[in-house]
């Protein structure tokens, strides 16, 4: 009942319109559905008056039905812009209990079965395509089940702890007369958009995010490491009286060793000031001014580094370039709009164009 509430509010709005305009048959109908989608004692109230001005016509005058303009059908149809099946989507994954039931895959299933899974779904729950409510949290609990079931540590924690954790929340939930949470316990450090453009703009790179550990995991966490203390109390005692011998032996360790800066910067800074060009790549890079004096080690070695740096800092950038023109060109093919296609076609790329040149040399 929950989920009709935004759509009959919409509904509300539409017939307290038509009452200004004294529009009553119109208004009457859409009080109608709203009261059907959500009973109000608003709209039940305004309904009865309707009722009864259409009863009693001579009271006040109605107007005469005119012919609905195109943007007025607009404004109508925001009751339902959506179709049944994309509800009933929405309305499938609210009513799961883990997040192989989300996916619609069995405990067995491969990343190659979770992966396909999820592309399917995201293309029907993305929120730009599906406006029906609820469309925005159905689509966040797809991106935390595939984020999870992909990553074999996380998922075996999951398979380990989460279905404990969920039936707890679901008995909560039952209690309190609400439905399950799904969108909690197991999220990303990164937004549902970010997963989407990552699946269907250049790749899934699952080393580039992590995702939080389950709360029950951490609870068993906690209790362990409170364990591990009260039965090593006794030993600390120990360790309190022996820690002046441990400082002195300590000091004396660390005066043999101390924390050096970086040898080279890829950027010109106060610090770094020199610059260098590396023999193979050409790529520059920024010494300090005593490099020449202190760096005794294998001038080639470095520049290896300086370069391996290079590419790695180009190959992430140009994952972001092909990621957002990917997204870009999809959202222009979904919506039909082709100059809004070839704009997003003709996105510049400096970093994947740099680590073409660069192949080439």
């Amino acid at each position: 009942m929950d989920s009709n509430k935004d759509e009959a509010e919409r509904c509300m709005e539409l017939a307290e319109r038509y009452l200004r305009e004294k529009r009553y048959e119109e208004a009457e109908k859409f009080l109608r559905k709203a009261q059907k989608l959500y009973p109000t004692k608003k709209a039940e109230d305004v309904l009865a008056k309707v009722s009864k001005q259409n009863q009693n016509p001579e009271s006040e005058p109605i107007v005469r039905k005119r012919r609905i303009t195109p943007k007025e059908t607009t404004h109508t149809q925001a009751c339902n812009d959506y179709t049944k099946e994309q509800l009933e989507h929405i309305k499938r994954i609210k009513k799961c209990k883990d997040y192989y039931e989300i996916l619609g895959v069995n405990k067995d299933a491969t990343d190659s079965d979770i992966k396909k899974a999820y592309k399917k779904l995201a293309l029907q729950l993305h929120p730009d395509k599906n406006k029906a409510p609820g469309a925005a949290e159905a689509f966040k609990a797809i991106g935390n089940a595939v984020a999870i079931l992909t990553d074999v540590e996380k998922r075996k924690q999951y398979d380990m702890y989460g279905s404990e954790e969920e039936r707890m929340q679901s008995t909560q939930a039952h209690q309190n007369h609400s439905h399950y949470n799904y969108t909690r316990g197991f999220e990303t450090d990164i937004t549902a958009e970010e997963l989407f453009s990552m699946f269907f703009g250049g790749g899934f790179p699952q080393q580039e995010f992590y995702m939080r550990r389950p709360r029950r995991w951490a609870r068993q966490q906690d209790a362990q490491a409170q364990h591990v203390y009260s039965q090593q109390a006794n030993g600390y005692t120990t360790f309190l009286q022996m820690l002046p011998v441990l400082l002195l032996i300590l000091l004396t360790m660390m005066s043999s060793f101390f924390i050096s800066d970086p040898v080279y910067s890829l950027h010109s800074n106060t610090k770094y000031s020199v610059p260098r060009t590396t023999q193979g790549l050409k790529v520059p890079y920024y010494v300090k001014e005593n490099f020449h004096t202190e760096y005794q080690g294998s001038l080639r070695r470095l520049e290896i580094s300086v370069e391996e740096e290079y590419l790695n800092n180009l190959r992430h950038a140009c994952f972001r370039e092909k990621s957002y023109r990917e997204t870009m060109m999809w959202k222009a093919r979904n919506f039909g709009d082709q100059e809004l296609f070839i704009k997003a076609k003709n996105i510049e790329m400096p970093s994947c164009k740099r680590i073409q040149e660069l192949q080439g040399t």
